[in-house]
Parts: C-alpha cells; sequence; structure tokens
C-alpha cells in the first residue's frame, strides 16, 4: 500500500517511528533487528529526529539501515530552534552523520517555532539544493499555521504533516485533514496507538476479537483505510513489529469502518492541535 506525495513520488503508508528507540542500550540489538526486520516486510518508511535521545536514535537508524540505504525512504526532523537558515544546515549535517548518508528523503521541521517560515523554507531549499535533503515538510503544524506556510514563498513545497492522529485522537478530522487532503498533502500519523492507551481500550479490545485480529492491527488498518495518511508506528520487538505489517492484509469493510465511527466518533467541534 503507498501514498502519493505532491511532488508525485510514492511512499509506503505503513512505515516504522523511532521515538525512544536507542535510548536503552541493553535494547540496542533487539531494537535494530525489529528494524531491519520492519524493512523485510516492506515498512520502509523510516521515521525519526535529531530531538529523540538527542541523536541517539538517529544513530540507531543508521546501523539498522546500513547496506540497505537504497531500500528505505528516511525521514528525519529539525529541531524549531534550529530552523534557520545557517543553524538549519548544521543541524542537518549533524543529522546525516549519525544516519551514516548522504541525504535524508524528507526533513521535517518538528513543530512551529519563532524563526519566521520565510526563513526556514529559505534553508530547507538550500539544503535541497545542496543535495542534502531530497523534500522537505513539517510536523505538529495546525490548519492557521498550514495556512501560513502555504502563504509563504516557496511554502508549496511542503510534501507532508506530521501530527498525531489515531482513532482516539481525531481532531485533525474536523478541519486540517480536510484542508490537506485538499492541497494533496498527506497525512504523516504519529502514536497510532496513542501511547499504548488504544491497546487496552475495551471498547477496541472487544471489536478486535470478534474480528479475529489484535488490537494494534485495528488501530493501524484503520489509520490506513483513512486517504491520505501513513501511519508510523514505533516498536522495539521484531514480533511486534511483524503483529503491525499484519495490518495490511487485514483492510477493514465499510461496515467495520462505520462500527469504529460509532465507539470513537468523529469530532463534532474544531478543538485545538492534540500533540505529545
Amino acid at each position: 500500500m503507498k501514498r502519493v506525495l505532491p511532488c508525485g513520488e510514492t511512499v509506503p503508508a505503513l512505515g516504522q517511528g523511532t521515538w525512544n528507540l536507542g535510548d536503552d542500550p541493553a535494547l540496542r540489538q533487539q531494537e535494530i533487528a525489529a528494524l531491519r526486520r520492519g524493512l523485510d516486510l516492506g515498512l520502509t518508511l523510516v521515521d525519526t529526529a535529531e530531538m529523540y535521545g538527542d541523536g541517539r536514535s538517529e544513530l540507531l537508524v543508521g546501523e539498522a539501515i546500513a547496506g540497505r540505504r537504497d531500500q528505505v525512504f528516511l525521514v528525519s526532523k529539525v529541531y524549531p530552534h534550529n530552523a534557520s537558515a545557517k543553524a538549519m544546515r548544521k543541524s542537518c549535517e549533524a543529522s546525516l552523520g549519525r544516519l551514516r548518508v548522504e541525504t535524508i528523503d524528507l526533513y521535517l521541521l518538528h513543530w512551529p517555532g519563532s524563526v519566521p517560515l520565510a526563513e526556514t523554507v529559505e534553508g530547507f531549499e538550500a539544503l535541497r539544493r545542496a543535495g542534502k535533503i531530497r523534500h522537505w515538510g513539517v510536523s505538529n503544524f495546525d490548519t492557521d499555521a498550514m495556512q501560513d506556510l502555504w502563504g509563504t514563498p516557496g511554502g508549496g513545497a511542503v510534501q507532508v504533516n506530521q501530527v498525531l492522529y489515531n482513532l482516539a485522537e481525531r481532531g485533525i478530522d474536523w478541519d486540517l485533514r480536510p484542508w490537506l487532503h485538499a492541497q494533496a498533502i498527506p497525512v504523516m500519523a504519529y502514536s497510532p496507538f496513542d501511547q499504548g492507551r488504544l491497546l487496552r481500550a475495551p471498547a477496541l479490545v472487544r471489536f478486535a476479537q470478534r474480528q479475529g485480529m489484535t488490537v494494534s492491527q485495528v488501530a493501524l488498518a484503520w489509520l490506513l483505510a483513512q486517504e491520505g495518511v501513513i501511519a508510523i508506528p514505533k516498536s522495539g520487538s521484531r514480533e511486534r513489529v511483524e503483529e503491525n505489517a499484519g495490518a495490511l492484509a487485514r483492510p477493514l469493510s465499510a461496515a467495520q469502518l462505520e462500527e469504529l465511527d460509532r465507539l470513537f466518533p468523529p469530532p463534532q467541534e474544531a478543538t485545538p492541535l492534540a500533540m505529545l
């Protein structure tokens, strides 16, 4: 299953997140094995950030994808305070070093900050011209912030908006997702299990049991059924990665989706963008 970026390039609809991976040295080899198993299963979009463990996640990803760079669509993120043209180049080069690659496929502004968007866009475009990144996007941008970016010279080159989105956090369905859909900009959904809370939700547990699926597979299958959504679950376990990948083989029917809408209804009014 693929999603199309505004530039026309296709990427996997189901990838791998890495928040907190690399933090515990005792789990390092297990986490590397999990990421590599994900690549084997087609989860070749890998998301990380300079913020994650102060670079430890990028170091882990770099080791995991060594020798397999050509299989991976690599995503990383820059801190807002490093989003000026000069600081962004330094941050990007540090990320490239930790990741052991020459180019990041998609480089995101982690959340809106104080650096003017025009300068951030200029920084992204300078990195793109230099071959250090291929595409750029944003994360944790609400509708107003996206409209500001869209109105910034060069802002129309944005490729994704990575936001918190799952069955329990559907606020973006009110206005942000429709706006992004109108501009053909995919949503990259982080924390698809709501930091594990969804996996314990009684209504979802019962639903999954009736369908013969695991709870995580239902949560991911619901996201994959949403047009233009890319899901990036994090797992440091081979078994859980295999379980997550199983969602690709279990698409939900219209009736199942309607039931999930009743169990986890869409918003009835605008709400502030949820963030972790």
